[in-house]
């Protein structure tokens, strides 16, 4: 059934708002996480005005809950609950105890190897290790070597959005990168595709890999383009204090939260309208993964009934759009937060870079059938 027109146009109100609102208006570009926490609460009441037979919309306890834990859990280790959260907060504080030596190592390895060698590399290794060590790891790593490196804050932005999108793709290739391979995983666990560890690896690595490299390329490309004599051009020195660090985990926190709450909210939207549209649409229309949860959208689009290329479509452009604007995904909002890149200066390069992206890899799988 269709929603009715109201509920489709309150959706379309939010929908534009996440969308618009940090572009056009300085004070939610300046408190983007509660706002997009007050349109995640919006969108969450709407749903409620829906009924899907066979879905839960609306408000919920478990849908509560899991907003005020998916920022503290994203595994265990020995028994230990560990989430983003407390990652951005504990490595943060031992970069503020120890971020004399760690800036020095990173400027000594500036010093050995130029900055253009340094950035693919930086790319490269973050993106095909994010996998393994978690995309959130991976970012934080990421933005503290390009606050230590020799580079007037565009490039340094330039570089960071180039390397999120290739985290953000190197992430989904095991379960451990990411919440988007573990959901896809646990659904095609069963017939016909009996998912396990090395899954996606199987599947997507053959795509993820060699776009890496040529994200490497890519940074190698804007980094020459740097003059190396502008005044602009020094590492950055630390000035964190320790609120400072509690306060961007505290950030990202909320973050996480009304990410929780849009995707759960707008799911009557996904499952009336997208999921019905044809795959090489839909990979277009997962372009909303820029400003949704990819992890929500991905619950709501895979199933065992999927063909492969329907899989591959719906994965690579979640993934892809992932990269183009702030919200997207996890590496961008941790990189963001920490350098002060702000929506505009992330949608400059982010949204062109995708574009191309997604065109590059739909010519690959659904022209040339790769």
């Amino acid at each position: 059934m269709a929603l009715e027109p109201g509920i489709l146009a309150g959706f379309l109100v939010i929908f534009l708002a996440v969308l618009l609102g940090p572009f056009k208006i300085h004070v939610i570009e300046e408190n983007l996480e509660p706002f997009l926490l007050v349109c995640g609460i919006a969108a969450m009441t709407l749903s409620g005005f829906v009924e899907i037979p066979g879905n839960e919309t609306g408000w919920r306890m478990e849908i509560i809950e899991e907003a005020f834990t998916a920022p503290l859990h994203v595994g265990d280790i020995f028994g230990i609950p560990i989430g983003i959260f407390q990652i951005v907060l504990v490595v943060g504080l031992i970069i503020y105890k120890w971020h004399s030596p760690i800036h020095k190592a990173i400027r000594k390895l500036t010093d050995m190897l130029s900055v253009k060698v340094l950035g693919f590399l930086l790319i490269v290794l973050l993106g095909l290790f994010s996998s393994v060590m978690s995309a959130i790891l991976a970012s934080i790593i990421l933005v503290e070597v390009v606050n230590a490196m020799p580079l007037s804050r565009k490039s340094k932005i330039d570089l960071t959005i180039i390397a999120c999108f290739s985290i953000g793709l190197g992430a989904a290739l095991t379960p451990l990168g990411e919440p988007l391979s573990t959901i896809a995983i646990s659904k095609l666990a069963g017939e016909p595709y009996h998912a396990d560890f090395m899954f996606l690896f199987n599947m997507l690595g053959k795509y993820i890999i060699p776009g890496i490299f040529v994200y490497g390329v890519i940074g190698m490309f804007f980094l020459g383009k740097a003059d190396l004599k502008d005044t602009g051009m020094k590492a950055a020195d630390y000035n964190e204090t320790v609120k400072d660090v509690v306060m961007r985990a505290v950030k990202v926190y909320v973050f996480i939260m009304a990410l929780t709450f849009l995707g759960e909210g707008f799911k009557p939207l996904i499952l009336e309208y997208f999921i019905q549209i044809p795959s090489g649409i839909l990979y277009w229309v997962n372009m909303v993964s820029a400003i949704l949860d990819n992890a929500t959208l991905a619950a709501a689009e895979i199933g065992p009934a999927l063909s492969e290329i329907q899989i591959k479509s719906i994965l690579m452009g979640l993934l892809i759009a992932g990269g183009m604007l702030i919200p997207g995904n996890i590496p961008n909002i941790i990189s963001a937060g920490k350098l002060g890149i702000n929506s505009k200066e992330w949608a400059k390069l982010g949204l062109p870079l995708g574009l191309i992206s997604m065109a590059i890899y739909f010519v690959l799988i659904f022209m040339l059938g790769i």
